[in-house]
């Protein structure tokens, strides 16, 4: 039995490895406490349930015209926020607060057009695999097959294309970045695009599993975040550590207590982390001048 648990845990790792970099994407680069991630992220699952529901689309293209509006929706929040912010220089501190403003109006435009009731995208008729006690259903193979997918893809671009080395560039040293002749305005539209096609893989595959709420985004947020930080700050692959460790962590939480104990122990991962490795499991120490 607990091996049914690992297995779950590994696979809402590989989710929040996703939303994980969907975050680390504008945070190692800009410096910016995305915490808009989160109503991008419920906007994504409203989009792909709309789409599927409403106009009547198949699973897959449906997904795909609501990952093209997140991504359109998350470079709007560079665009109308965060660049006149940083045009402006404001403080991080502002674009934070802009940024929890920006998820506010998100989320309750959401609830305003499609209500607050959990809604469910109908997968009663796909097959789960069986491996002896071990159950796979339909939309945790997907989560997983894509997931990974997604996750060796960006990390071979990340190391091997001049655009993964400009991304790893920006997340070091911006002044320099700009010293040495390229153009942060055009590196940092990229990174808001595929920010947000990390955040609508993310939810797009998860809201396929459990159903969505436009109050969603938060909790998940957090826990990508924590999955993040315990992983190492500054770093994208990282994120996958980080993630699939929580996962886990949160899973064999449930098996061995009950699924309201996650977040304690999320947290108290996280504090302990903190206090004996903050740089995270496989992060650096950065240096400040």
């Amino acid at each position: 039995m607990i091996w049914q648990f690992v297995i779950n845990g590994l696979i809402t790792g590989i989710l929040y490895s996703l939303l994980a970099i969907g975050f680390a994407l504008v945070f190692n680069t800009t410096k910016i406490f995305h915490i808009a991630a989160a109503g991008i992220y419920v906007f994504a699952a409203y989009m792909f349930w709309f789409f599927v529901a409403s106009v009547g689309l198949p699973v897959i293209p449906a997904s795909l015209v609501a990952l093209v509006l997140t991504m359109l929706l998350s470079l709007l929040t560079e665009v109308l926020i965060y660049r006149p912010l940083k045009n402006k220089k404001a403080s991080l501190n502002v674009a934070m607060i802009a940024s929890i403003g920006a998820m506010t109006v998100i989320i309750n435009t959401i609830a305003m057009f499609f209500g607050n009731e959990t809604k469910v995208i109908d997968n009663s008729i796909l097959q789960p695999l069986t491996f002896g006690d071990i159950i796979i259903t339909s939309p945790q193979k997907y989560q997983a097959l894509i997931g990974i997918t997604v996750l060796i893809i960006f990390m071979v671009l990340l190391q091997r294309t001049n655009w993964g080395l400009r991304l790893r560039a920006l997340s070091a040293d911006e002044t320099l970045f700009e010293t040495l002749g390229y153009d942060t305005k055009k590196t940092r539209v990229l990174v808001f695009l595929v920010s947000g096609v990390f955040i609508a893989l993310a939810s797009c595959l998860t809201v396929y599993d459990v159903g969505l709420d436009p109050n969603m985004g938060m909790n998940v947020l957090i826990s990508a975040v924590v999955a993040m930080i315990i992983g190492g700050v500054g770093r994208f692959s990282t994120c996958i550590l980080g993630g699939l460790t929580l996962g886990v962590l949160q899973s064999l939480t449930v098996y061995h207590f009950a699924s309201n104990w996650q977040n304690a122990v999320t947290f108290l991962v996280l504090i302990i982390l903190l206090f004996l490795r903050p740089q995270g499991i496989a992060g650096y120490k950065q240096r400040t001048v």
